[in-house]
């Protein structure tokens, strides 16, 4: 079955991609404040490796990079890709690992809170018919939930801490789950040789500007906080912060 693309060329409304930007910046501000906190001497380093990542995804994006289909692989792969080899070898390596172990799992817990703002823009989103309902609260996607209790979870195991840390470690791993759920229901409804949903109304805004920094930033953010607090939470019984 051929996937509808009559939006693929509709830019989407300008006030949801200024929302998404501002959510951007938001996350880039978190994380780089938890690289001040754990790893000082890296903070300029991370800023601007990430500040120029974002930018060569923007200017792939306002070229059209991305929504152009006739090719093998998929050239979304360029945006995800380099994340999770980068993710990978944050783990693998002892500097990668020394690095991570550094970073407050205060601060990646509370950063979930974009969360919320980022359902928001993908249900503007939907009723613009630049992504499915399915990848919406509406649908199938409670990402949303991890956004609402992440404040909650955080303040309650990590700044006041009534709760042991085995509910941060359950809420990060059910958190994770929920991450997981969105992604494929995102891959399986972007128009690729791999679409198996929503062909009636497939998912391109994450191949336009500056939507694609979901995929190609916050998205990878996300995951690799979960990541960090599930190996540290499973390998301690200190309190980390």
């Amino acid at each position: 079955m051929q996937p509808t693309l009559t939006n693929l060329t509709t830019a989407p409304p300008l006030w949801l991609a200024i929302a998404f930007a501002l959510t951007t910046a938001v996350t880039l501000w978190g994380f780089v404040r938890a690289v001040r906190v754990g790893t000082p001497r890296l903070t300029t380093a991370v800023f601007l490796g990430l500040l120029s990542w974002l930018a060569l995804l923007g200017l792939l994006a306002s070229q059209d990079f991305f929504t152009k289909l006739d090719v093998f692989p998929p050239r979304l792969v360029v945006a995800v890709l380099p994340n999770l080899l980068l993710i990978l070898a944050l783990f693998v390596t002892k500097g990668g690992r020394r690095f991570v172990d550094a970073l407050p799992l205060s601060t990646l817990t509370y950063l979930n809170m974009v969360r919320i703002p980022v359902e928001l823009v993908l249900y503007g989103l939907a009723v613009h018919r630049q992504i499915p309902e399915l990848m919406t609260f509406d649908g199938r996607n409670f990402d949303i939930l991890a956004g609402l209790t992440a404040p909650l979870i955080a303040y309650f195991t990590l700044g006041r801490p009534v709760l042991s840390m085995r509910w941060l470690l359950v809420w990060h791993s059910a958190a994770l789950l929920l991450l997981v759920n969105i992604v494929t229901l995102a891959v399986l409804s972007a128009p690729s040789p791999f679409q198996q949903l929503a062909f009636d109304q497939p998912n391109v805004a994450v191949l336009k500007f500056p939507f694609i920094w979901l995929p190609g930033f916050i998205v990878p953010i996300v995951l690799l906080g979960h990541l960090i607090a599930i190996r540290r939470l499973s390998t301690t019984t200190s309190r980390p912060f």
